[in-house]
This record gives structure tokens, C-alpha cells and sequence, in this order.
């Protein structure tokens, strides 16, 4: 087990397949909800407040994706309490983001806190793959939505590796984004953002 503390409030631990072997969890039992799977989770937050500090107070939103051939990726992040002010738009919709395991896609949303990372994100993964790309401004952050019928298991898989160094994977639907978001570029966001926006 490898913990990578990666801000104030998130932190990355990869387990390999030997790993959760020898505790019994076969690898698609990752994303059931069992106790084994809760224990191995626990004893990832002991050894990440161990390792690096990171102490779990609070809500927390946990992502986890596959590595074909080695094991396991978990992100966990805190989440902030949320304002009154947001509670309101709960009753125009229902599709908050909220604590998730995730099994990759090929249809998915990343969320990044400010512009910069959405620029440097589409610089290092346009250079890489052939994607199709929407960006959308919601709630004072940027979606990114990914629609990529072609991509296999190992090419999604090292997309949101790159991806989980400049923002978080998100469970905002692109219709949620269409309706309330603002849409900035469709279908073109990283070849966009690469040539207008980077050297």
C-alpha cells in the first residue's frame, strides 16, 4: 500500500491485487460495499493519518478506479459543509455530488477549482489522446465532460491518472451541466483550451 498525500484535503493510496489477495478481497469486490472492503478502507485512513497526516473529520468523497495489471487507485477528499445558500438549488435539482465509488466508463465528468488546472490538465492530455471534450462552468467551478466510446479499460485508466493530478472526478451529470451549467466549448474542449490558451 502506497499513500501520496496530494493537497490539504485529498489524499491518493494505490493497493496492488497481491495486496487485497492476501485480505481475501477478490478484485471485484472493490466495489461492493462488504466488510472486508470497510475494514481495507479504515486501515487505509489509519495508515494515510499515519503517513502523511491526513485525518478524515467530516464528510469525505471517495473515488476509486482500476489499474489493469497492478491494483487499485483510491482518492479521498474532504468535503467542505455545504452553504445554506447552495441548499436552495437542491430544489431545482437532486444531483449534488456526494460520497461514490466509481467504475470507470467511457462517458464521465471531472471538476477542477480554478481555470489553471483546467489548462494545464488540457495540455498534458490533449498531447496524449484523441478526445471528445465539453467544458462547462457550474457553481464557480469547471466540469470537464469526457465522451469517449473507443477508449479501452488500460487507456481510461491512465487518462484519469493524468486527470487526478489537476481536479477530482465528479458524479454532476452533463444533463445536470446542460441545464444549469454554462457551456464554454462543446465537443472541442482540450484541442480549444491547447491552442488558445498554452504555449
Amino acid at each position: 500500500m502506497v499513500v501520496e498525500r496530494l493537497g490539504n484535503n485529498k489524499v491518493r493510496i494505490f493497493i496492488s491485487y497481491e495486496d487485497l489477495e492476501e485480505r481475501g478481497i477478490d478484485r471485484d469486490e472493490i466495489w461492493q460495499n462488504g466488510r472486508k472492503v470497510q475494514e481495507l478502507f479504515w486501515d487505509m485512513m489509519e495508515r494515510a493519518y499515519v503517513e502523511v497526516g491526513f485525518e478524515v473529520m467530516g464528510p469525505i468523497a471517495v473515488e476509486a478506479f482500476t489499474m489493469p495489471t497492478e491494483g487499485v487507485v483510491v482518492i479521498v477528499t474532504q468535503v467542505p459543509s455545504i452553504p445554506e445558500e447552495v441548499e436552495k438549488d437542491k430544489e431545482e435539482s437532486d444531483t449534488d455530488e456526494h460520497i461514490v465509488m466509481v467504475d470507470p466508463s467511457t462517458a464521465f465528468t471531472f471538476v477542477f477549482d480554478d481555470f489553471e488546472n483546467v489548462l494545464a490538465a488540457a495540455k498534458v492530455v490533449h498531447a496524449s489522446f484523441d478526445l471528445t471534450t465539453s467544458l462547462y462552468h457550474y457553481r464557480d467551478r469547471y466540469f470537464l465532460f469526457i465522451d469517449e466510446e473507443t477508449m479501452d479499460q488500460t487507456e481510461t485508466d491512465a487518462l484519469w491518472a493524468i486527470l487526478h493530478e489537476y481536479g477530482t472526478l465528479s458524479n454532476v451529470t452533463k444533463a445536470v451541466l446542460d441545464e444549469y451549467g454554462k457551456l464554454i466549448v462543446q465537443d472541442t474542449a482540450l484541442e480549444t483550451l491547447t491552442q488558445y490558451f498554452t504555449n
